[in-house]
């Protein structure tokens, strides 16, 4: 079993995701990160960064990420999973979307990602965290806080 701590990121290629796991590996800890996207290459890169490449609008790609994931960590202990992954749906001219604008499937995929992916993440890493007494964050961005029109 590793000394290192090891944390798991989702929305992890870019943005805040990226900064949080580069955050992690700087303080010595392993980071494991998922995104759709692989990590690009302007990204440090370190013997204790691995990457989860999976779409977490569909539904089939989470169990292939906890997979995957439970593969890299092996038998080591899980200290924190941060849900940062998010999706907003935009307009045709980047203007933000209400519940009555845009169709269906946009809406399916922002309570894919947003909701449902942390609570999948959540459950079947809630054993792993348990055992290396770890924490769960989960970031939201300010349409989860503020009404739009």
């Amino acid at each position: 079993m590793s000394v290192l701590k090891t944390v798991f990121i989702t929305g992890a290629s870019r943005g805040i995701g990226h900064a949080t796991a580069k955050y992690f590996v700087d303080q010595g800890w392993r980071a494991i990160t998922c995104s759709r996207d692989p990590v690009p290459p302007e990204c440090a890169r370190s013997d204790r960064h691995s990457h989860i490449t999976a779409d977490l609008a569909d539904v089939e790609h989470l169990d292939l990420a906890i997979d995957r994931f439970l593969q890299l960590l092996g038998d080591d202990h899980l200290h924190a999973l941060v849900n940062n992954a998010g999706f907003s749906p935009k307009g045709k001219d980047g203007q933000r979307l209400g519940c009555l604008d845009g169709d269906l499937a946009s809406w399916q995929e922002v309570f894919a990602i947003n909701f449902f992916a942390p609570v999948h993440f959540s459950r079947a890493l809630a054993r792993r965290l348990q055992q290396g007494e770890g924490a769960i964050v989960n970031i939201t961005s300010i349409a989860g806080h503020r009404v739009h029109p």
